[in-house]
């Protein structure tokens, strides 16, 4: 048996920086630090800062007073910055520089008297934080099929903006379906799925095409880039599985496989991914490892966060 492992997988910048900043603020603020949200969707990720002492709330109101949150990478409402600030509680913004272009596209657009479609999955986080940006403009768009029902208040001035998540074959579709809807829909002047997620879909395009019978992309279930993966793995023919970590994988899924493909979505850690891979080896597979693409993508630290290591 053969596995193949590519990269570009795991952690992109956007996941890097927020798991950097709940690092940096265990160290520069006193106990407890609590975050808003999982601060990226992964299982691990958040359990081992658990196990720190970090504190994962669902509500503002779950935050003492004047304490250190920490808000997730895939962005809040206006809303919840102005709660925050009503509670003076002092902000670290993770949110991953990417969502927040989205934020400002639908401030911008907004302004110009646009309508916007959102191409996205109902209640995910980023989705919930670039909807409160305007609720009132913005219409969810969850499929191409969505299309066919959506009842506007107007159609002259429409603009399509997406999830950074989302399956790039099918948001290719959905905009398809919504231009032929809406003739004078217009779209972002740049793509907003972001690279990282295009990157692993092409690297998992590029498994199932030098041979891969069956995919393991390491990742939660609350992970959407995540199932992307395993659904981009479907398309092209092959199984595919999401696991959260080695233990989660059934033997009885490499019967009859002669090549494994091994991947991870953008918010798992490497060290997953190398456990999955030494399980394959004990099995007696080979390992090939190859890259498609290289990645050198880097965001700064947030603001309040260099501050407060400047003042310490």
């Amino acid at each position: 048996m053969r596995a193949i492992v590519m990269r570009p997988r795991g952690f992109c910048a956007g996941v890097d920086r927020a798991i950097d900043i709940v690092e940096e603020a265990l160290e520069l603020f006193p106990a407890p630090v609590y975050v808003r949200k999982e601060i990226v969707h992964n299982r691990a990720v958040v359990e081992g800062f658990k196990a720190r002492g970090v504190i994962f709330v669902d509500t503002l109101d779950e935050v003492p007073e004047g304490h250190v949150v920490i808000f997730s990478a895939h962005g809040v409402a206006p809303a919840v910055h102005a709660e925050a600030q009503r509670r003076r509680l002092q902000v670290i913004d993770a949110t991953c520089p990417l969502v927040t272009k989205v934020h400002l596209e639908v401030r911008r657009f907004v302004k110009q008297g646009y309508d916007i479609l959102l191409i996205g999955h109902e209640g995910h986080d980023e989705v919930l934080g670039t909807t409160g940006e305007a609720p009132e403009h913005i219409f969810l768009v969850g499929s191409a099929a969505d299309a066919a029902d959506l009842i506007l208040p107007q159609t002259e001035r429409l603009v399509y903006l997406t999830q950074t998540t989302l399956s790039v074959d099918e948001t290719v579709e959905i905009v398809a379906a919504l231009r032929r809807r809406f003739p004078k829909l217009t779209g972002p002047p740049k793509d907003d799925i972001c690279y990282a997620t295009q990157n692993r879909q092409e690297a998992v395009k590029a498994m199932v095409a030098a041979g891969a019978d069956l995919v393991l992309v390491v990742g939660s279930e609350s992970s959407s880039n995540s199932i992307r993966l395993c659904e981009v793995a479907h398309e092209r023919g092959a199984q595919a599985h999401l696991i959260d970590s080695v233990a989660d994988i059934d033997p009885a899924w490499l019967q009859g496989m002669n090549t494994v493909g091994v991947t991870a979505g953008a918010s798992a850690p490497e060290y997953l991914v190398q456990e999955v891979l030494a399980w394959l080896r004990e099995r007696g597979a080979t390992v090939d490892e190859s890259e498609i693409i290289r990645e050198d993508v880097h965001f700064a630290l947030p603001p309040e966060l260099l501050a407060a290591r400047r003042s310490q």
